[in-house]
């Protein structure tokens, strides 16, 4: 059930989906363990039931946990310097539904000129890997930096991040030696950005470009731009195991190798 549910987060399928696949593929039965004739193939309320027992005993985040032990254990994931960086992950705004009404633990939030509605996933990635070792959840219209101190767990020699982490407490907390304060610089209301702020941001985006990779990954190898789930303690759920396979796919040829 556990390769089952993995599938369903590789191919985005639905619980419907994932129980047809099992009859039309044998990759799929071989994967999941199942043969056809001898098994009986698990159905779409099994899988339902299954996703329930892992959201119940937060399995989840256990798998998250397991997997970014496992990546320490191999040296993978060192833990000195930390990236931060937050996506907006959109809900459906219909309320065509039988609620008749869009999901009350979503929210709208602005972001330039365009207005999205949906949930806000915080994630804390490690600076040589490019791994995520912290995932947190909130609904959109929380502000990114509410969540900084969650994502850094106050043992990071070094913290990257965009400009709305700015803060002068933050700053002078990584002012000792041998840290490094990597938030983007912001230029003085009404002014323009001094010629070194620019320069210095250039060489930080270089180092956070490397918080995009576990995003690429989420939404185009796994196809999750959209909540599927009402609700944020079962789109949180799904989100550590969507995080916890994307680390796997990032160093997949590291840990064949």
């Amino acid at each position: 059930m556990l390769r089952v549910c993995c599938r369903q987060q590789w191919y985005a399928l639905s619980d419907p989906a994932a129980e047809e696949a099992l009859y039309d593929s044998d990759a799929m039965r071989r994967f999941a363990g199942l043969k056809l004739g001898d098994d009986a193939i698990p159905d779409e309320t099994t899988f339902l039931n299954f996703r329930h027992l892992l959201e119940r005993h937060d399995l989840t985040r256990a798998t998250f946990e397991a997997v970014t032990v496992y990546m320490r254990g191999q040296g993978i994931l060192p833990r000195e310097g930390r990236l931060v960086g937050a996506t907006l992950i959109d809900a459906p705004s219909s309320s065509k539904n039988k609620q008749r009404a869009r999901d009350p633990e979503m929210s709208s939030t602005r972001k330039g000129n365009a207005w999205s509605f949906g949930m806000t996933a915080h994630v804390g990635v490690d600076i040589d890997s490019g791994l995520v070792h912290t995932l947190e959840a909130s609904t959109a219209k929380v502000h990114h930096s509410q969540k900084f101190d969650d994502l850094l767990h106050g043992d990071a020699q070094s913290g990257f991040g965009d400009k709305g982490y700015v803060s002068a407490d933050r700053e002078a907390a990584f002012a000792g030696p041998g840290k490094v304060w990597g938030v983007m610089r912001k230029a003085p209301r009404g002014g323009p950005l001094h010629p070194i702020d620019a320069q210095i941001n250039r060489i930080i985006s270089k180092v956070r470009a490397r918080i995009e990779h576990p995003f690429r990954v989420i939404e185009r190898q796994f196809g999750h731009v959209k909540t599927r789930y009402r609700g944020l303690a079962k789109t949180r759920a799904q989100l550590f195991t969507l995080f916890a396979l994307g680390n796997l796919f990032l160093v997949r040829r590291r840990l064949l190798a």
